[in-house]
C-alpha cells in the first residue's frame, strides 16, 4: 500500500469535512439531542458520500459525473427543500434531556442514510475532488492507488466527525435545558437558512441570462 497515498487521502478528507456547513450544523444538533452515537452516525453518512463522489472523480468515471452534473439544479432545488424542513423541525423539537437513550439500529441507519442522501444533493463535490486528485497526480497512479486515496478521503473525513460528535458529547453534558433548547433555535434557523440559500442558487442558476 502507498502510504503516500492514503495520508494526501486522509488530509483531503479532513480538509473536505472540516468547514462549517449544514452537515457540520446537523451533526452537532443530533449528538446534543441523542448524544454521541447518532451524531457520529450522522457524520459518518456525509463521510461515505464524500467518498463516492471522491471514486467517481478517482476512477475517471465521466459518465456518472456527467449525469450528476446535469441534474444538480434538481439534486440542490431537493437539498434546498430538505434543508428547510430539516430546520423547521429542529425548531419545533423539544429541548434533549441530560441522559440520552441508547440508539437502536434502525435509528443508527436512518441517521446515517439521511445524510447520505443530504451530502450526495451537492453534485458540485465531485468538481472539488476531480481539481484536487489532479493537482496530486491521482490519474497516474492506476486503480490501486485511485482505491487507497479514495479509503483515505473515507478515514480522513470520519475522523473529523469523530472527533466533532466526541467534543460535543463532552460539552453536551455541562448544558442545561434552557441552553440546549436554544440550541435547538440556533440550529434550525442555520439549517433553514442554508435551505434558502440553496434555492436562491438554484433560482439564480434557473433564471435567464441575456
Amino acid at each position: 500500500m502507498d502510504l503516500s497515498l492514503l495520508l494526501r487521502g486522509l488530509i483531503i478528507g479532513l480538509a473536505i469535512a472540516a468547514p462549517v456547513g449544514p452537515i457540520g450544523v446537523l451533526t452537532i444538533r443530533r449528538t446534543l439531542a441523542n448524544g454521541w452515537a447518532i451524531g457520529f452516525a450522522t457524520g459518518l453518512g456525509a463521510a461515505t458520500a464524500d467518498a463516492t463522489y471522491g471514486a467517481v472523480a478517482a476512477f475517471g468515471l465521466a459518465a456518472v459525473s456527467g449525469a450528476l452534473a446535469s441534474a444538480q439544479l434538481w439534486l440542490r432545488l431537493i437539498g434546498g427543500v430538505a434543508l428547510i424542513m430539516l430546520g423547521l423541525r429542529t425548531l419545533r423539537a423539544k429541548p434533549a434531556t441530560a441522559t440520552a437513550t441508547a440508539p437502536t439500529p434502525a435509528g443508527l441507519l436512518a441517521a446515517w442514510g439521511s445524510t447520505v442522501l443530504l451530502t450526495l444533493t451537492n453534485p458540485a463535490t465531485i468538481i472539488s475532488f476531480t481539481a484536487i486528485f489532479a493537482g496530486i497526480g491521482v490519474a497516474g497512479s492506476g486503480y490501486a492507488g485511485a482505491a487507497i486515496i479514495v479509503l483515505g478521503v473515507l478515514l480522513g473525513s470520519a475522523t473529523w466527525w469523530l472527533l466533532l460528535s466526541g467534543g460535543v458529547t463532552l460539552l453536551r453534558e455541562r448544558l442545561g435545558p434552557h441552553i440546549l433548547r436554544w440550541a435547538n433555535v440556533l440550529s434550525g434557523l442555520v439549517l433553514a437558512a442554508f435551505g434558502v440559500v440553496a434555492l436562491a442558487s438554484v433560482a439564480i442558476s434557473a433564471w435567464p441570462h441575456r
